[in-house]
């Protein structure tokens, strides 16, 4: 195994998102010797109320576009890693507009590589299971990291191309990269589009939850801290050039996901109300996470899903002001969709 790479001062791209704020509390919570430069563009799914009560003296929010090269050129020297955090990332976005995904996901990972090849820095990708397609549901495998690529919606692909991207700068230009491929993640600061929160905030504004096509699609859900923790672990002792696929064996079907939530909420178990379908909705998610667990000793700490969610729900719960600005929008948009 060679040396732990020691960061001192790193750039996380996409930091004021869902899991790239969590990553940075993380960062601030476990390692406090390291200082972090969040680069954000402040989108819809970026909020800077994320950060709150993080110490500014290490904790430093930079507004920007990760496609800014001349940015990138200021900001590079002094820093000795990218964790790279930054996408556009919610599937029925891409299927209605494909625009903002390729931009981003694909020229924004383009940008950073060359800022990391021109100034030597570490970089990690952050990626997601979907670039490996579907499984089905009676299915015994898992995905695995040498797995094919067949993503099937506009997020996905662009995703697999970011991917290919590190690989081949890895490759070609010997830039120092590692990717991770994190399955389904939960907790604080999720946007309301996503699946958990949107049915959270619903019950939350008295307003029945709703459940895609037959609800029997399979996701495998993880605790966004343990993903934060899985992604320290890659940054500091993964192979360079290698991908580490994140799970905690926690696949479970949307209407199973539900069904806990509504429990948990004092709900029916039939309070909620079917609506269409995603077009090219994939069925099943799973991770086969032995590489991550054998070389570097990670392992999931929230293996309580049910735990897990009660302090989801709590979350939400005491942090009304913080998502119910973007609750009655992003309702109006599903309504639209039919969903």
């Amino acid at each position: 195994m060679a040396e732990p790479f020691v960061p001192t001062n790193i750039i996380v791209t996409g930091g004021c998102g869902f899991i790239g704020s969590n990553f940075v509390h993380h960062v601030a919570r476990a390692h406090p010797d390291v200082h972090v430069t969040v680069l954000d563009k402040l989108t819809y799914a970026g909020n800077p109320a994320n950060l709150a009560g993080l110490p500014p003296e290490r904790v430093e929010l930079v507004v920007g576009d990760i496609c800014d090269e001349g940015l990138l050129e200021r900001l590079a020297p002094g820093h000795d890693a990218i964790v790279h955090f930054a996408a556009e990332s919610h599937n029925d976005n891409s299927i209605e507009d494909p625009d903002p995904f390729v931009r981003t996901n694909v020229e924004g990972t383009y940008r950073l590589l060359e800022v990391c090849r021109r100034y030597d820095l570490r970089f990690h990708h952050v990626s997601t299971d979907e670039v490996y397609g579907d499984l089905a549901l009676d299915e015994p495998r898992r995905f695995r990291p040498d797995d094919p690529y067949r993503p099937s919606s506009p997020y996905s692909s662009t995703k697999a191309s970011s991917d290919l991207l590190v690989r081949a700068w890895h490759r070609t230009y010997g830039v120092r990269a590692t990717i991770s491929n994190c399955s389904n993640n939960y907790g604080p600061y999720q946007h309301v589009e996503k699946f958990i929160p949107r049915q959270v905030t619903n019950v939350l504004c008295g307003v029945r939850p709703k459940l895609y096509g037959d609800g029997k699609n399979v996701r495998d859900w993880i605790h966004t801290e343990d993903h934060s923790r899985a992604v320290w672990d890659i940054l500091t002792r993964g192979r360079l050039g290698e991908t580490y696929l994140i799970g905690a064996d926690g696949e479970r079907s949307n209407r199973d996901v539900l069904a806990a939530i509504l429990e948990r909420m004092g709900q029916p178990a039939d309070a909620f109300d079917w609506v269409r379908d995603r077009p090219g909705h994939d069925r099943r998610y799973a991770i086969d996470p032995t590489k991550l667990r054998e070389e570097l000793g990670w392992r999931p700490l929230h293996t309580d899903f049910a735990e897990g969610l009660d302090q989801t729900i709590s979350w939400y719960r005491e942090n009304e002001p913080w998502w119910r600005p973007v609750k009655e929008k992003t309702e109006a948009r599903y309504a639209v969709q039919g969903q």
